[in-house]
């Protein structure tokens, strides 16, 4: 699983790179906010680990900026500001949680796997576009022109992920992760089949979107001319 590590202490940077590896975590890191919104805009990841002050953006900025650009990535703040007040103003600007420094190691990963437990909170009232299709996750109705076909919740997550990251290289891990959650029992079989389905509904609504199979890694929906 990869993680964003957004954060301009040094020493703290260091030392949350070097245990999260050991962990197993791999990681991007940025110490400002500006490199961090690129990433976060430009990478799939798994998790964001966010500071609050930052250098050239400020981490409000950069998390208002991922959620209005519809980047559903979980987020955890870091940050000294530990009042009440600016705890409830980062939650409900969109972060999932809020951890205060200074703050022990063991805790911050207890955090990050309870994060990384909750299947992904893909669904949104913005309508999505991408090729010839659109998608309203409201009411899981994919359409094409004046042909439209009601997806499964499932179905509809998957093709949500895909909508949000279009033309990139999903991995099955993520893809898992994402539609199902870091604690389900799901098997790679079953990830096949709701491809073999979501590639049928888009022949359905007479699309001409490819939902390519990249060998050994993921899949990738593309128009013809990518």
């Amino acid at each position: 699983m990869r993680i964003l590590l957004i954060e301009d202490d040094e020493s703290l940077c260091e030392t949350i790179s070097y245990r999260l590896r050991q962990e197993g975590f791999s990681l991007d890191v940025c110490r400002d906010g500006e490199d961090g919104l690129l990433f976060a805009r430009e990478r799939i990841h798994d998790l964001i680990l966010l500071d609050r002050m930052l250098p050239a953006v400020d981490g409000m900025e950069v998390l208002r900026a991922i959620r209005k650009e519809g980047i559903a990535t979980p987020v955890i703040f870091l940050t000294a500001l530990g009042q009440v007040n600016e705890r409830t103003l980062g939650l409900n600007s969109g972060a999932d949680d809020y951890i205060v420094k200074p703050f022990d190691f063991e805790e911050l990963l207890a955090r990050i796997r309870c994060v990384l437990r909750r299947p992904a909170a893909l669904q949104t009232d913005q309508v999505l576009t991408y090729g010839d299709i659109s998608y309203d996750p409201s009411s899981l109705i994919l359409r094409r022109g004046t042909y439209a076909s009601t997806l499964s919740k499932r179905l509809g997550d998957l093709l949500e992920l895909f909508l949000r990251n279009p033309g990139q290289t999903l991995p099955r891990q993520i893809i898992l992760l994402r539609v199902w959650g870091m604690d389900a029992d799901v098997e790679d079989g079953n990830l096949d089949n709701y491809i073999y389905f979501l590639r049928r509904s888009l022949r359905k609504v007479g699309s001409c979107l490819n939902l390519a199979t990249v060998r050994g890694v993921g899949y990738r929906l593309e128009t013809h001319n990518d």
